[in-house]
This record gives C-alpha cells, structure tokens and sequence, in this order.
C-alpha cells in the first residue's frame, strides 16, 4: 500500500489545452509505474461510490480493510482515491411507500459516522475549498451526493436543508419517475419531463449551490434542465450510448454535446452492462428473470436469497465483463466528440454488484485504467483532468453562482 505525503496531490483545474500525444509506452512496468504516480500525485475524485447503502445493509468498518465491498481506506489509498463522493440512495419504491427523507438522513449520518471514527483517514467535505484542505491534510475526502431527488418530500426548503446536511448534487430521479422528473428506466412519463415542482427543485439547486445530476433522467427530463438550469450540470455516474443503442440511461451523442456546451461533465460509469451492449443484453435478461423468481417465492430483492440468485445464474451463464479498453473506449468517444474538459470518473462502486470490468475491480484500481490512457497517448495534464480537474471546475462554478446570490 503506499502512503501519500502532505501535500502530494495537486488539483488540476480544468483549462481548454490541447490533448498531447505522449512517447509510445514499449516498456509495460515502466507505463504501469507512471500510472501509479499520477493517480498518486493529482486529485482523484470518483463521482459515485455506493457506501452508504452497502453500509445501512449491514455496517462494516471500511476505515480498515473491509475486503466484502469494493470501497475501503487502505484500497483507496493504494489506488490514489483522494475525493470519493459517497452517494445517499433512497429506493425509488419509497417514494409511494413512505421514509425517503428519514433514509436519507440516516445515510447522511453514516457518512458522518465514518469521518468521525477516523478523523486522520478521512474528513468531511462539502466544498471546492474543503477538498483542497483534505489533500493538504493528506485524508480522503468524503462528499456527499444524494441520487433520487425524493427524499426532498414536495418541499422546496428541502432542497436548503440537504445542502446545509452536506449534499454536493441531486441525481433527480432513480428508476421510477418522480416528484421531480421521468426516469430513464420508466416507461410511465408522468411529467413529460421534468414536473412543474422539479423545474422549481433545480432552480433552487443553483440558487444553494448543489450541482445538478442528470444521471437516470429521461432523455426529455434532460434536455428541459438543461434549458432551465444556469449553472453547469454534471452526469455523475452515465455513459456513452453510442455503444448501447437501446439504453436509455446512457447519454446520447447530441446529449453529450449539449452537456458541454452547458460546461458540464458526464462521469463514465464502469458497470458492464453500462459500457457494452452484449453486457447490457445480458442484463437486461437477467434481471427480470431475478424479479420474477422472487416475486414467486416472497424474497426481498436486497436478502441473501437474491444475491444467490445472482451467483447461480452466473454459474450458468457467464458474465461478458467489459474490458479495460472498452472502457477507455467511452472516454475516447466523449472527447472525440467535445474535448478532455467534460469527462470524468463515475464507477459506481458498491452499486453495480458483481458486473465491474477487468481491472477495475475495487478503487485500488484506477492506476490500470490511467495505464491505458497513456497507452493511448493522453498527456499527463489530460489525464489529470480527467481524474479530478473537471469536477471541480464545474463544483467551483456551482458554488460561485450561489454565492452571488443565484443571479
């Protein structure tokens, strides 16, 4: 494992350089070397990592290694992890049933709890300012985005409340439309849309200061926050549909290039079925296969019965894991298509299951993929755009136009 020193990291912001192409890397130990140090030596922030839910199912101590998740601090710090954001999650069914906002109060208090078991490890961060303070203090940073917009409740003073708990962006919806918007996953449209309230939830997220997370969106749900919105909006954890046609959840390319246009950043998730359409075929079998079986016997989808489920029908259908260049493959594609400044990192790590690529199998990972980047001839200011410089121009902006007053 390798420790960082203070002061170590460096942020890069993101700036309109050209992509440079770099020496032709023949030597696989020395590009593995150099990967190592630069996800060591810039800030490296993951848009969306899925610890706090993984934890309300069952708490473990990820201060120390917890080797049953993907996420913990002594893998963080060996892949170069320095700006996690740690995702709230509330169920989409809870929005009809009842508790989002408690949840997510609980999930919140979770992330608390981390920081403060561990205050040499980790610190709480709910801003640019509080980013740079964790790398010069040489901890990991935890912020905090909330994905599914229902725990606001209908109530506009929400939105100020769950900034004031923490929350750096909103994924609007989850995998039910909502109070706020369509999802993507959702074949009743309510709203068309975004909903008269939701319009109303992302103009008072510019006006705090919380980013807004088109991930999960409909594609209409998209293209009206983008209208709407005056600040940049990011994608935390989507990918690029040119290689899953049929998958809504990804962005399009003229999503894309209206994403940048806004300033924004889309964030590449790494589950398979997000970066192949083989994988997202296969999905896209399995998992009403799995529903159904529970239904017919009263399981709950988050018991132990359904993740053997999941083992089984691997066993008898294997897995067709992305590959590591298929997944340099989708960043590629968006910077071919509108430059390095608005791409990132978004995994989704400990909420995509068992469906990671090669290579990308836990955040002690991220040097591999960094490897591949200067395979392919990316400069190292790129790759550190990439890495964390692009988030944190667009958080900057964000808070910058909140604290003019939302004008």
């Amino acid at each position: 494992m390798k420790i960082r020193k203070p002061g170590m990291k460096l942020i890069v912001m993101a700036f309109c350089l050209p992509m440079v192409v770099s020496s032709v890397w023949a030597d696989q130990s020395s590009v593995e070397e150099k990967a190592s140090e630069i996800t060591q030596k810039y800030l490296l922030t993951d848009g969306h990592i899925d610890v706090p839910y993984r934890l309300h199912g069952g708490w473990v101590d990820v201060t120390v290694s917890a080797p049953d998740g993907q996420f913990d601090y002594p893998r963080a710090v060996e892949g170069g992890l320095n700006l996690p954001f740690m995702s709230i999650y509330t169920p989409a069914e809870m929005e009809e049933e009842g508790g989002s906002f408690e949840l997510a109060n609980q999930l919140i208090d979770s992330v608390e709890a981390i920081a403060g078991r561990a205050p040499d490890k980790f610190m709480l961060v709910y801003t640019v300012a509080d980013a740079k303070k964790a790398m010069e203090t040489n901890r990991i940073g935890l912020a905090m985005g909330m994905e599914n917009g229902s725990p606001i409740d209908h109530k506009i003073e929400n939105v100020q409340y769950f900034a004031d708990r923490g929350i750096s962006y909103i994924t609007l919806t989850h995998g039910l439309s909502n109070q706020i918007a369509d999802s993507s996953y959702d074949d009743n449209r309510a709203w068309g849309g975004l909903s008269p309230f939701g319009k109303k939830v992302i103009s008072e997220m510019n006006r705090v200061g919380i980013m807004v997370d088109v991930s999960h969106v409909s594609d209409d749900a998209f293209w009206q926050t983008l209208e709407l919105t005056k600040v940049p909006v990011i994608a935390s954890h989507s990918s690029a549909r040119k290689y899953t046609p049929d998958f809504e959840r990804n962005m399009s390319d003229e999503m894309i290039v209206a994403l940048a246009k806004n300033g924004g950043v889309i964030q590449i998730n790494w589950g398979s079925g997000f970066l192949t359409a083989q994988a997202n075929a296969y999905s896209a079998k399995m998992w009403p296969a799995r529903a159904a079986w529970l239904k017919e016997h009263g399981f709950d989808e988050d018991g132990p019965e359904a993740r053997q489920f999941n083992k089984d029908y691997r066993e008898k259908y294997p897995y067709p894991y992305a590959t590591m260049a298929q997944v340099v493959d989708h960043f590629d594609h968006v910077i071919k298509l509108v430059g390095v400044d608005n791409v990132g990192i978004g995994s989704d790590y400990d909420g995509v299951g068992d469906s990671l690529p090669i290579g990308l199998k836990d955040v002690s990972q991220y040097p591999n993929l960094v490897a591949e980047f200067l395979r392919r001839g990316y400069s190292e200011s790129d790759i550190a755009k990439i890495l964390g410089g692009n988030l944190l121009r667009v958080w900057g902006e964000v808070e910058a136009y909140a604290k003019k007053g939302g004008a």
